[in-house]
């Protein structure tokens, strides 16, 4: 019984990860059938099942290399590939080779973003992530998806959104430092007023989620690189440790 249910330990989280990847590919099947907001919402589905599933392996304490390699194979599907195939078939599918171009640009820029971050995930003990992550990345695609939906005129604009996907797919792969609310002190100490504001997102959500999901995203991003040119000499060095060379395994 005892190894039955340490086994069952182990599976609940990577069955999150499995549910994150299967949100990618119906995503990509609704996309091919021209019904976005479906795709969109299944990406976001994806992104809570995201948030999921490292959340149980902890509580469980069945973190595993596995899970971890699982759990970016998962988000480059639901995040890096999915996202694009979306976008371009909302977009750019009259563009030709240069909307196949930004969208490809995206989803390597997602896979070089999850490989940085595996390579150096023992390394970094900041708040802050390196560059935007490949969640953020899917959510701002998915964001002009959804304000296309309530402006139709967006679409028209195509070099908008092949610049717009450009800028979001360079923020995956910079140096920009991005909060990361998992290791925040102000989280920590603040509990009541992290799960009034969870609560009031919520609402939002639930209210008019095709202007919410793009507030919400583009108010982390543009506070995250406000503050970041605010305060250049803070965060100088605090990803120095990724460009150190890999020491020889004897």
């Amino acid at each position: 019984m005892l190894i039955q249910r340490h086994q069952l330990a182990y599976f609940l989280p990577n069955t999150f990860t499995a549910l994150n990847m299967g949100c990618g590919f119906i995503a990509i099947l609704y996309a091919f059938h021209g019904e976005f907001y479906k795709a969109c919402m299944f990406i976001v589905l994806g992104a809570i099942f995201d948030s999921v599933d490292g959340r149980v392996a902890r509580w469980t304490n069945t973190q595993s290399a596995f899970g971890e390699q699982f759990d970016s194979l998962s988000d480059l599907v639901s995040f890096g590939v999915s996202p694009a195939i979306v976008y371009y078939f909302r977009f750019l599918t009259e563009t030709g080779r240069p909307g196949m171009v930004a969208c490809f640009f995206f989803m390597l820029c997602g896979a070089l973003r999850l490989a940085r971050f595996n390579a150096n995930i023992d390394k970094n003990k900041s708040d802050y992530f390196q560059g935007l992550p490949i969640p953020g990345g899917a959510t701002a695609a998915i964001s002009l998806i959804f304000l296309s939906f309530t402006f139709p005129e967006i679409a028209q604009y195509k070099p908008l959104t092949v610049a717009y996907l450009l800028f979001y797919a360079i923020l995956m792969v910079s140096n920009i430092p991005f909060p990361s609310f998992k290791k925040s002190e102000w989280v920590r100490t603040h509990k009541k007023q992290v799960l009034m504001i969870i609560f009031l997102i919520f609402a939002s959500l639930f209210i008019n989620e095709e202007i919410m999901i793009p507030t919400i995203i583009s108010f982390y991003v543009v506070a995250s690189l406000i503050y970041w040119l605010t305060h250049l000499k803070k965060f100088e060095g605090i990803f120095d440790w990724s460009d150190e060379p890999e020491t020889e395994l004897k």
